[in-house]
């Protein structure tokens, strides 16, 4: 009997949060075509557990708890997946922690970790797996719909998304000549495990009622997303951010 083939046999992607949400969604796509999956998150159960999903589907994964928000944390935590691997063909900088807080409430602690998290680590990520890579690769970083397209009380999420667009635009330039192309999804609302305390059900049905595809988002749309620009369906696309929003950047209903 033949062996089935998989368009990823034999690459290796990182993936800060791959412990929930998005990046836990995104290694499971991606270990279904055949790719190795460093799995990192700060909390060693929330990595136990996707390890087990990935290894119960019959996908290869090698857990790494570190703090992906300094620089030393981010390099030691790639490096140490490249080392295993013997590659590293791309990298998600999907980790994030969100605070919504209107502008009389935005707390220094709360802009401090937010920065830490959703913008540093970001370009500690890009440095590292530059660094890392040995040949031409991908790296997609995950921005927001809220980086073009605000709500009430997120002025500092907004903000670190809309940065998030510019490093991404700019790592682009700098890391062509390499053969590593940056890009970013800037999904729309998306339930998770980690959104849920700032869902609600009628914020949820307005956000449906604005959106052409008439539903939220799911973690798999925002998989497929990220696996088209991490393979070679897209390897004359860099710079580029993609909204995965169902039309809700295009609608004034």
């Amino acid at each position: 009997m033949t062996a089935t083939h998989r368009p990823l046999d034999g690459r290796a992607y990182f993936i800060t949060g791959a412990g929930h949400g998005i990046g836990r969604a995104t290694a499971l796509h991606l270990a279904s075509l055949g790719a190795t999956i460093g799995v990192n998150d700060l909390r060693e159960n929330f990595v136990e557990e996707s390890l087990a999903m990935l290894r119960e589907q019959g996908g290869t994964a090698i857990g790494v708890t570190r703090d992906v928000s300094t620089r030393d944390g981010m390099r030691s935590a790639v490096q140490e997946f490249a080392a295993a691997t013997g590659r590293l063909d791309g990298l998600v900088n999907n980790a994030a922690w969100v605070r919504y807080q209107g502008l009389a409430d935005i707390a220094p602690e709360t802009v401090t970790r937010m920065l830490h998290i959703g913008f540093e680590a970001v370009i500690w990520g890009m440095q590292a797996a530059a660094e890392a890579m040995t040949g031409p690769g991908s790296i997609v970083n995950v921005a927001s719909a809220a980086g073009l397209r605000s709500t009430p009380n997120s002025i500092v999420y907004s903000g670190i998304k809309a940065g998030v667009m510019g490093m991404t635009r700019a790592a682009a330039v700098d890391l062509g000549g390499r053969g590593i192309r940056v890009n970013a999804i800037a999904p729309s609302a998306t339930p998770t495990e980690g959104t849920m305390r700032n869902r609600d059900a009628a914020r949820d049905a307005h956000r449906v009622a604005q959106t052409p595809l008439g539903r939220l988002g799911t973690v798999d749309d925002m998989a497929r997303a990220i696996t088209f620009l991490l393979s070679d369906e897209s390897l004359y696309i860099t710079g580029q951010v993609l909204s995965v929003d169902g039309g809700i950047g295009t609608s004034f209903l």
